[in-house]
């Protein structure tokens, strides 16, 4: 899910943007501001990935919006009714820039340059994985990167838009998904129990029913229904009977 905010001095503009984001499900609407100082003050306490920036703003414009968090890493799409900003906010490595009236259509466009530019950033956020014995990754600040070596961890746990790794009694938040993690992994070493669990199949010390027991950790985890029967069949296999 991608966290994004509107930032517009005119309310009808913001009811634009929050009806066409109404047709793109991967995109969460966290909050609209009239007020650009206000949204700067948000940000220093939210998780926010998308920034749908006004540029002619009366108290401080778009663009002055932008050099102010720059040095964060946001995203965003311009939004005006001044076409001759354009140049100015491309400088500044915007996403995109709408025209206004702008048209769902080009609306959709620029989201899918959104979606397509923080996927590519999310599977990047795992680095050195595959056959080596650590990967890094960034943590949940954006601006720190964290080792982890593989042989230390004890499960994986999907968090909406972090993913935790639990290692060594460590847990460290990065914002990627579980579907990169299973991609880098070794995958004889690891599995997934359920939709947000993958552990490390040579921490298993027990399973009791439905739930299975890691070394290290105290409370045990759920084995879901569709993942129970490959994960029971690994384990028969070094059953004495």
């Amino acid at each position: 899910m991608i966290n994004c905010i509107i930032v517009d001095d005119e309310d009808h503009a913001i009811d634009v943007i929050k009806h066409y984001l109404k047709s793109v499900s991967q995109l969460n609407l966290i909050a609209c501001f009239t007020n650009p100082a206000k949204a700067i003050t948000y940000l220093e306490g939210h998780n926010v990935d998308l920034i749908f920036l006004d540029i002619n703003m009366p108290e401080l414009s778009g663009i002055e919006f932008i050099q102010t968090v720059r040095h964060s890493n946001y995203h965003f799409v311009l939004t005006t009714a001044y076409r001759e900003f354009a140049t100015e906010g491309f400088d500044l490595d915007v996403v995109d820039y709408l025209v206004k009236p702008i048209p769902l259509a080009r609306f959709l466009q620029a989201v899918t340059k959104v979606q397509k530019l923080i996927g590519k950033q999310s599977a990047d956020n795992i680095l050195g994985a595959g056959e080596n014995d650590y990967f890094i990754v960034t943590a949940q600040s954006k601006s720190k990167m964290v080792k982890i070596n593989i042989e230390d961890i004890d499960y994986i746990e999907g968090m909406k838009n972090y993913v935790a790794f639990h290692h060594n009694g460590t847990r460290t938040l990065s914002l990627i998904t579980l579907k990169d993690v299973e991609e880098k992994l070794a995958t004889k070493r690891f599995m997934r129990v359920q939709k947000s669990f993958i552990i490390a199949l040579d921490k298993v010390v027990a399973i009791n029913g439905n739930h299975v027991l890691l070394k290290g950790v105290s409370s045990e985890i759920m084995i879901g229904d569709t993942y129970k029967k490959l994960f029971l069949d690994i384990i028969k296999k070094n059953l004495i009977i």
